[in-house]
């Protein structure tokens, strides 16, 4: 079975070059869950992939052109632009069909199925690519990299994982898949470099940046961790514990310093430091 469906035109034009977002790809698991990539392309040969896990209910909506029609506030989607300049390919993901409605990924994120598509997304990445394939996570984008990250093996493991404003604080409500958060997989059987980031000024109750430390602490089996805490910004215009301050355009989305987010990580990903 042929699990990724990709323009011929994504190996030829940079994104430079084009007046779209991006080039469609889907990623077909044999196991059901098909999902849509927007993939990016820097201008010269690229020195990795991050496949990118936006927050909130993860669906994106990608039009035809490659473009986030929902989620664009989103901090991994603002920053595309810096991580293709600073010689990446990007591939954001979308959420599945069955998970299109009003909460989007919801509880799906935790399941196995989910790891497994995005193992299939990582493979084919890799072999198309010929570089190292990250999963880049963000608040509950964090969620999704953490069940793939510890459940993974073989060609769909990852060779790396960032993520960042993690939501490790769940939360009480009608809906089960609330109270999700990052501690709920076994972190210790992540086997592959890991950075966990936040933001001082992050106020979003689902992710205290003083947990960041203890996520990279029980990620034990990593060969190369780091927690970082960034600082600076415009700080929150939101209320502490205001539902608003969890959104991507606060210091829980590092609001005006995406440009120095997206440097950090790709200093990780090619080897140093954050």
């Amino acid at each position: 079975m042929r699990t990724l469906v990709l323009a011929l035109m994504l190996f030829a034009s940079p994104l430079a070059a084009q007046t779209r977002c991006g080039e469609i790809a889907t990623i077909d698991p044999p196991e059901g869950g098909k999902f849509a990539l927007s993939i990016a392309t820097p201008e010269a040969k690229p020195s990795a992939v991050l496949i990118l896990l936006p927050g909130g209910n993860g669906m994106s909506n990608l039009d035809a052109g490659g473009c986030a029609k929902d989620l664009r506030g989103n901090s991994l989607i603002r920053s595309i632009p810096d991580f293709v300049k600073g010689g990446v390919v990007t591939a954001l993901a979308d959420s599945p069909i069955e998970w299109r409605g009003r909460d989007g990924l919801a509880g799906f994120r935790v399941e196995l199925a989910h790891a497994q598509a995005l193992g299939v997304a990582v493979a084919e990445m890799r072999k198309h690519f010929g570089v190292p394939v990250w999963l880049v996570g963000t608040s509950r984008g964090a969620i999704s990299a953490a069940n793939a990250a510890s459940r993974l093996d073989g060609d769909a493991k990852p060779d790396g994982v960032v993520i960042t404003s993690p939501v490790s604080a769940g939360a009480r409500g009608n809906l089960p898949w609330v109270a999700h958060d990052v501690f709920m997989f076994p972190l210790d059987r992540i086997a592959m470099p890991l950075l966990v980031l936040g933001h001082a000024k992050d106020t979003c109750l689902r992710s205290p940046p003083t947990n960041v430390k203890h996520i990279a602490e029980k990620a034990s089996a990593s060969p190369r961790r780091q927690a970082a805490i960034m600082e600076g910004g415009p700080g929150s215009n939101a209320k502490p514990g205001d539902l608003a301050a969890c959104e991507g355009r606060q210091p829980h989305g590092f609001v005006d310093q995406e440009a120095d987010m997206a440097a950090g990580i790709l200093r990780f990903v090619a080897g140093g430091r954050f």
